[in-house]
């Protein structure tokens, strides 16, 4: 990691089983294990999605291309990174199709044609789908021309709902990727330069990576009512007259999967949260060709799957080897169990966090398992809140702002003028952006870190993914 972090990350998508690449430039396999954890991050988000009143739906792939130009400040900001279908068969298409790099504009479609009076909205829908972008430079899970995400796209009466729900979703994301990924965000509002293509404005979660490099990690759009004058999306309301819908659009990405490796990883390869992994105990049977091992380990799996996702490794390979391959898989506790632990009723449980091994009875198992499950969960959430605050430093002037970013990369506190002039001058000379002004805003100095001209908001900076 300390010497070549992008490399090292390349290795552990590979060597954790995560990810293949494709025969196709910049598009990834997700592998059954790298799958099973965006099914555990898939499960949990669509539920709170549904706890927060919205539904399921599916748009189509394809858009008409003139469709995508309906909306022009949202077609500007992806027009670079679509990919056109230009043939069905042999045939050359009229019109050429645009593989979807978002569905503002499809959902923008559908709900002119639903949406009439104040009693159709809200209008609360999400989709789960794969997106296409014609990205230039591609990693896997962090940057990949086809990525999966869901996408929630709602419509409102009011300017002040679709504020509130803005918010409201940025918060579910926080507590998702906070509880579940255990890593700790920063919420706050990005800056008109680099807000959404066609929103009101963006709210953000951004997160640091062990190397000091910022991931936005969700992102929940106030679109106003750009869109729905473009789709002409309008409702008659209470007092019979004919008004135009507020909307919003948030999302997450399998680039939360490149979140957690990169701030729980470690060398020795993955570290998975309790909560979104997979399997969170392994069980390693030793000297498992001896009498009553392998039964024993068998029923230990059976009584532990009642408290935690449980697997067993009972293939001829060497315990050594068992041992490298979940330690690099990152899977939270292993089991060990041989001859003499089962003479004393006991087990060796190892920490893929801390790598202390404890001794426990077998009968206290069942409640000793979850309570270590719940304390590596925390630990790997202190840890990388630590990290950050470490990585996190104050710049009065340009000065320090460059020492900073090469003594101590990582995020970057700093009063700004609110000018793009500045923004693009910072972003020119050090290669850091703006990553938000969070909600908790402080203020450090009166004058801005660039320009010295008089301070408005307080603004984290990092160099990002």
């Amino acid at each position: 990691m300390e010497d070549d972090f992008a490399q090292w990350y390349t290795d552990v998508v590979k060597k954790a089983d995560l990810v293949d690449y494709s025969s196709v430039r910049g598009s990834m396999i997700i592998r059954p294990y790298g799958y099973a954890i965006w099914e555990n991050i898939q499960s949990v988000l669509d539920r709170r999605i549904k706890e927060t009143g919205h539904e399921n739906v599916y748009m189509p792939l394809l858009i008409p291309q003139s469709l995508l130009q309906k909306e022009k400040d949202h077609i500007e900001g992806f027009a670079p990174e679509v990919a056109l279908v230009t043939h069905g068969g042999s045939e050359e298409l009229a019109e050429p199709l645009v593989v979807r790099p978002t569905s503002e504009v499809l959902f923008g479609e559908h709900y002119a044609n639903i949406i009439h009076s104040y009693r159709d909205l809200p209008k609360l829908y999400n989709q789960w789908a794969n997106v296409v972008r014609w990205e230039k430079t591609t990693r896997p899970f962090l940057r990949s021309l086809e990525f999966l995400w869901q996408e929630g796209h709602t419509c409102h009466a009011t300017e002040e709902e679709a504020a509130e729900e803005t918010r409201k979703m940025l918060e579910v994301y926080a507590e998702v990727v906070e509880n579940y990924l255990a890593v700790p965000v920063l919420k706050g509002q990005k800056t008109e330069k680099e807000k959404f293509a066609g929103a009101k404005f963006t709210l953000t979660i951004e997160s640091l990576m062990h190397d000091g490099k910022a991931l936005q990690s969700g992102t929940s759009h106030h679109l106003g009512t750009g869109f729905a004058e473009a789709f002409g999306i309008q409702f008659t309301d209470k007092d019979g007259k004919l008004q135009t819908v507020n909307q919003t659009s948030w999302g997450i990405t399998t680039r939360l999967i490149g979140a957690l490796i990169m701030v729980h990883g470690d060398n020795r390869g993955l570290v998975v949260p309790p909560r979104i992994a997979p399997k969170q105990v392994m069980i390693v049977p030793i000297a498992q060709h001896k009498e009553g091992v392998l039964d024993k380990a068998y029923e230990l799996k059976d009584q532990l799957s009642k408290v935690a996702r449980v697997d067993i490794d009972a293939s001829d390979k060497m315990p050594g080897w068992k041992f490298n391959e979940y330690e690099m898989k990152g899977i939270p506790v292993r089991l060990e169990i041989g001859p003499k632990d089962i003479e004393k009723g006991q087990v060796v449980l190892a920490r893929r966090d801390t790598s202390e091994k404890i001794i426990v009875p077998i009968n206290e198992l069942e409640t000793k398992i979850p309570a270590l499950l719940e304390e590596i969960q925390n630990n790997l959430f202190e840890k990388a809140k630590k990290h950050r605050e470490e990585k996190t430093s104050i710049a009065y002037n340009m000065d320090e702002f460059k020492t900073n970013l090469v003594e101590n990369p990582g995020f970057i506190k700093a009063m700004w003028c609110g000018s793009e002039a500045c923004e693009n001058f910072i972003k020119e000379e050090t290669a850091a952006t703006s990553r938000c002004m969070p909600f908790e805003q402080e203020h450090l100095a009166d004058k801005c870190v660039c320009c010295g001209e008089e301070a408005k908001h307080l603004v984290y900076w990092a160099k990002a993914y």
